[in-house]
């Protein structure tokens, strides 16, 4: 499997848990590289099944990534435009999405020795940014985007080859709700968390195109 095909995955992989309690409030790197090293020990751990990362990752995910956040984010001003109920079904319906297809892609991964280093960090309030490179067959640059909530910095966006998570749905998202409407895309989502969902229970999984 190509880099580019099992990266962000496995990156995302340091957003979605297993992270320790923080006593105090440490900086975004603290806490992300005390994620990454546990998911480092996840993948070398043979003894454990598929399925059991699997599982991890699903009920983990919601508690460390910032859904509502990246789901403004995602909007832009269509966000201000939505009704509190279209809000929340997209908030529902996008968070399912992501998941699912990191849960279809993790299934065709092999850890392969892949480490992290980290090269910096920004930080300004309650937001910041990691900056990393992921060390496999060539030096790839992956930047996480976080904002403080509580003691969690928990993550919005993330940035790999300087092309932002965010960005490359927004602009997709914005185009469907100019031709058919905020329930249109709402129904687009739909239909794709559907069809991951078949592609989950198949064997052996199919991965297809991304894309709404």
């Amino acid at each position: 499997m190509k880099i580019r095909n099992y990266l962000l995955f496995i990156l995302m992989f340091a957003v979605f848990g297993w992270a320790k309690p923080v006593m105090a409030v440490s900086g975004p790197t603290a806490q992300l590289r005390v994620t990454l090293d546990k998911i480092v020990e996840v993948l070398r751990n043979k003894e454990l099944s598929q399925d059991a990362i699997l599982d991890k990752v699903e009920v983990l995910v919601r508690s460390k990534f910032d859904f509502e956040a990246m789901s403004q984010r995602t909007l832009g001003v269509n966000w201000k435009n939505a009704t509190p109920k279209q809000r929340a079904r997209f908030i529902a319906l996008f968070s399912q999405l992501l998941e699912d297809t990191y849960r279809l892609r993790i299934r065709n991964y092999t850890y392969q020795d892949e480490r992290v280093e980290y090269i910096g960090e920004n930080v300004s309030g309650t937001r910041g940014q990691v900056d990393t490179l992921v060390i496999a067959n060539k030096e790839i640059p992956v930047s996480y985007r976080v904002r403080l909530k509580g003691n969690e910095w928990l993550v919005y966006d993330v940035i790999v080859e300087e092309v932002s998570l965010i960005s490359n749905y927004r602009s997709s998202y914005n185009e469907i709700i100019r031709q058919e409407g905020f329930d249109g895309l709402l129904k687009r989502l739909e239909e794709k968390v559907k069809e991951l969902k078949t592609a989950i229970n198949a064997k052996p999984a199919s991965v297809k195109g991304q894309s709404v």
